[in-house]
């Protein structure tokens, strides 16, 4: 009998060994991965400003000079960071996640699986993942819209998806629907999303 409790300590402690060891080696394995990937600084995100931010520009000519001047790597810089502050400040990844899982039919509303490399960068960290699914994700929400429907589906969600729960950020414009600032800076963040992962695939 007490041959077979040897027997058990000893497997015990093996196997003990055996998942301390693997516990640590994924984790380095994972962590070794993304050492390797390049970090993207926000003036690397920003050397090239959208198509979608000139638009902005040309669509609103004096009201995107006086809130960002011309189009240039730094004015955009300034709109994508100040466009993250407030989707962060104002909740929207509470409701909107910023990764795509494989489960629950995922990859067939919004697209392959989301991969490590997307997150490799200053306006994915710290990381948006969100913590529920009220509303779609936005992880590669960039270029699906126009500027315009943005700005309407911002001022008033209602009145481009009428079931929509998502607040009005109508403070963000003015009446006729010209954008102020922040109104220009969160349509620039929203267009950006998704980018990284383009890059990633090419």
């Amino acid at each position: 009998m007490e041959k077979f409790y040897t027997l058990f300590f000893v497997a015990g402690i093996g196997c003990f060994v055996i998942a301390i060891t693997l516990s640590m080696v994924f984790p380095w394995m994972t962590l070794h991965s993304y050492h390797d990937m390049e970090f993207q600084t926000l003036e690397q995100l920003a050397a090239e400003p959208s198509k979608e931010f000139r638009q902005l520009q040309e669509q609103f000519p004096e009201a995107f000079d006086g809130a960002f001047g011309d189009v240039s790597p730094e004015s955009y810089a300034e709109a994508l960071q100040l466009g993250r502050d407030l989707y962060v400040d104002q909740a929207c990844w509470h409701c909107h996640s910023q990764y795509v899982r494989v489960v629950s039919n995922e990859t067939q509303r919004f697209g392959p699986p989301s991969v490590a490399q997307e997150y490799q960068n200053a306006l994915n960290q710290p990381h948006l993942w969100g913590t529920r699914r009220v509303g779609p994700d936005l992880t590669r929400e960039g270029g699906k819209r126009t500027n315009d429907w943005h700005i309407a589906h911002l001022v008033n969600p209602k009145d481009i998806l009428p079931n929509s729960v998502m607040p009005s950020y109508a403070y963000y414009f003015e009446q006729d629907g010209t954008p102020r600032k922040k109104g220009f800076a969160l349509v620039t963040y929203l267009q950006w999303l998704g980018t990284t992962y383009k890059e990633a695939a090419q």
